[in-house]
């Protein structure tokens, strides 16, 4: 549904053998170093010389949102052509000098960020660096790519509008947001793409690829010293500052909201939410953890209890916390048949107004919070795993030794804490967005207003 850094997933040429390489590096979590190159290009840095291998994470600010008005797409369109030529080489060329080692590059845009991800054999890390600097700093944006990427973003978009779980996410993302920049596609739709030209793709690359917004995160095997270097020839010659547009702070509308999307399909699509808990906010970690059991915790959640086990009313059912720069919410999803459609909402309804009103239990919340601390490092077990942690945490503006922190402030969350985190996430109802055959009481499409901005 393209809602976060996280939603979209990146398309990468590796092969078996990096994949096998990516093995638990040992004890990363007390050796992150603050490196700062010669050139003064900073790095959250984990060497490790466990396997031959380097994963390297980087953002720019930026993302969809620095997109031109009434051009939604933009930033997409960059991540999916910056290495279809650059430098001397043409596409064909860049592509086969990246097949030849084994090297994965990837880049992808996200509603905050312009994000790229590295990854190589040790032996093979020069040239990686170079391809990579030749397609920050000198892609061709080529007539003939342009337009092949173009269809072929096209043809998603047009995919998207017989989709369901895709016309959800839009639905909701405008009534959340309306006419603020977090209301558009990042992927940009059928009207906007076709009118994205050459220089809207070079202007974004001017405004956004700089240093003073960058970010990286390193993770392999390569002391400090090279790896400056390194950053120094990939990043060196990028602009100093970047000319973003300003964002302001934005409210997600409030529920409750529901909008009935009809389309023809087997299964009917219920996406839920509402405002959440921006990452900064002192009581986010509580809103974490009751989250956890009201929809993240998979099988062992409150609507899997609920919609699943004790109705039968759906196969699965989940909702997650999303936070960006400007904004939060925490946001669900479910399928069902539609005559079951109505159930089904009323289900979840009733069980997230039960845990407003009452908030978890002890042993809910004990069993929570265990499952979020031994559940950390088995996420951040490889190096590019730990790469993109460790960028994730920089871009949440969290400090170096936040792993080593992290379970403290789990631990920290009292049942007072998480009681009030579920009222404030929940006691206003949802925003739903229903998307399938109407059935008998199916919702009707609803007029939101568009979301208080705050500069």
């Amino acid at each position: 549904m393209h809602f976060s850094i996280r939603a979209r997933a990146i398309v990468i040429a590796a092969g078996i053998t990096l994949a096998a390489l990516a093995s638990t590096p040992s004890q990363a979590a007390t050796k992150i170093q603050h490196l700062v190159s010669p050139g003064g290009i900073e790095a959250w840095f984990v060497q490790d010389a466990t396997v031959p291998l380097i994963a390297m994470e980087y953002a720019f600010s930026g993302g969809g949102a620095q997109d031109p008005a009434g051009k939604p797409g933009v930033a997409n369109l960059v991540a999916d052509l910056i290495d279809e030529g650059s430098g001397d080489l043409d596409s064909k060329t860049f592509h086969e000098r990246l097949d030849r080692r084994a090297i994965e590059l990837s880049f992808s845009a996200t509603r905050d960020y312009f994000r790229g991800s590295l990854r190589m054999l040790r032996d093979n890390k020069d040239e990686a660096f170079d391809l990579l600097r030749m397609a920050l700093t000198s892609a061709h944006f080529d007539p003939a790519d342009v337009e092949r990427i173009r269809s072929q973003v096209i043809a998603g978009l047009r995919r998207d509008t017989t989709n369901p779980n895709s016309l959800a996410g839009r639905k909701f993302l405008e009534i959340a947001y309306g006419d603020h920049p977090y209301g558009r596609q990042v992927t940009g739709t059928l009207e906007s793409v076709p009118t994205i030209e050459i220089a809207d793709l070079k202007d974004y690359v001017r405004r956004v690829l700089a240093k003073d917004t960058l970010k990286i995160a390193v993770v392999g095997d390569v002391d400090p010293a090279t790896l400056g270097k390194l950053l120094d020839h990939t990043f060196g010659g990028l602009p100093a500052k970047a000319s973003l547009v300003p964002v302001g702070d934005v409210v997600a509308a409030k529920p409750p909201q529901r909008a009935f999307v009809p389309l023809d399909v087997p299964q009917t699509v219920i996406t839920f939410g509402g405002p959440g808990v921006p990452r900064h906010d002192p009581n986010f970690m509580a809103a974490y953890v009751v989250n956890h059991i009201l929809g993240g915790g998979g099988l062992s959640s409150r609507l899997y209890h609920e919609v699943r086990e004790k109705r039968g009313l759906a196969y699965s059912v989940y909702e997650a916390l999303l936070w960006m720069d400007h904004s939060a919410l925490f946001i669900g999803n479910t399928g069902t048949r539609a005559d079951r459609a109505g159930d089904t909402t009323d289900a979840i309804d009733k069980e997230i107004r039960r845990i407003a009103e009452d908030g978890p239990t002890q042993q809910e919340l004990d069993e929570a919070k265990s499952y979020l601390k031994g559940s950390q490092m088995l996420a951040l077990d490889t190096s590019s795993k730990l790469a993109s942690g460790l960028l994730q945490y920089q871009l949440d503006k969290l400090p170096i030794d936040y792993i080593e922190k992290r379970n403290a402030i789990v631990d920290a969350v009292t049942l007072d804490d998480a009681k009030k985190a579920a009222k404030r996430l929940w006691g206003q109802g949802l925003l739903t967005v229903i998307v399938g055959r109407a059935p008998q009481a199916a919702a009707q499409p609803a007029a939101a207003p568009p979301p208080p901005t705050a500069n």
